[in-house]
Formats: C-alpha cells, structure tokens, sequence
C-alpha cells in the first residue's frame, strides 16, 4: 500500500544570520498547505515539503509573507 505523495521542493534563500533562518523555518512550518520545512543557512536553501492536494503557488506565497514578518530582509527565490 503507497500512502499518498507529498510534494517536496528546495528554494534559494537569501537571509543574514542562522537565527534568522531559523526564525523562517518556524513561520514556514505554520503556514497551512506546509507538511514541514527545513531552511539551511550555510547553503541558503529552504526545503518544503507540501501537504496533499495543496497549491504550491498559493502556499509559497503566503511562506513569503509569513517569513517577512518575521524577517524582514529575508528572500525566497520562487522561480
């Protein structure tokens, strides 16, 4: 039996600091359509990994918005 799949996908990040990262990988994993999140400071890369039937676009653009209120200087490279 094959559970259902869930989408992953790695951004390009631009953030300061470590605790900055992690301030992102924490209001990433709160936006609806994110099952879970990992942001790597020292490679700048953010993994996503989206919850079932869940629109990519839709849920990254609020992660974007979550991530500048916590980080205001922060970037998400979406394309």
């Amino acid at each position: 039996m094959q559970e259902g799949k869930n989408m992953k996908k790695t951004y390009k990040i631009e953030v300061d600091c470590a605790n900055c990262a992690l301030k992102m990988e924490e209001a990433t994993k709160k936006v609806d359509g994110v099952q879970d999140a990992a942001v790597n400071f020292m490679t700048q890369k953010m993994k996503v990994e989206f919850a079932e039937e869940a629109d990519e676009k839709a849920v990254m653009k609020a992660v974007l918005k979550a991530c500048k209120k916590v980080e205001s200087d922060c970037e998400i490279f979406l394309d």
